[in-house]
């Protein structure tokens, strides 16, 4: 299944994908609806590509949910990113992100995201898409601010 949200960030394409290097902004984009605490000291402050690393990963920071896997397959500015993610209840989480310019000031911002999980993969899609919905809205405080 395939779960895809877009907005309008108001800030420049390279403050956005400045911003996306960081995992600070994935765990502030992504809390309370998940967490991810680094394992055994896996903890990178910028993304690139090769980098793989797991996370302890809890759903509304408090129900344990395994260990959450990101591989980065491609990581640019031009191209956006691409990830191989997956735990042990969603084998894959395969996540795009698109950034486009708009203007000097403004960015269109994409999350696709293709999920398998077996039986629970609409349970999981629909978690998705609240979760999406969620990290935009806490991107664009983040980039208010």
């Amino acid at each position: 299944m395939i779960v895809k949200r877009s907005s309008v960030f108001p800030a420049g394409k390279n403050e956005v994908f400045e911003r996306l290097q960081q995992l600070k902004t994935l765990q502030y984009v992504a809390y309370p609806l998940a967490t991810f605490t680094p394992v055994n000291g896996d903890d990178i402050s910028i993304w690139k590509v090769g980098t793989e690393t797991a996370y302890n990963f809890k759903l509304f920071g408090i129900i344990p949910f395994g260990v959450h896997n990101i591989k980065v397959l491609r990581f640019s500015l031009e191209e956006g990113i691409y990830t191989h993610e997956r735990n042990k209840h969603v084998p894959v989480w395969n996540h795009e992100i698109i950034i486009e310019k708009i203007d000097d000031n403004s960015t269109k911002y994409t999350d696709i995201v293709e999920i398998k999980a077996g039986w629970k993969t609409p349970l999981v899609s629909l978690w998705a898409k609240c979760f999406y919905a969620h990290r935009q809205r806490k991107w664009l405080k983040l980039l208010k601010n």
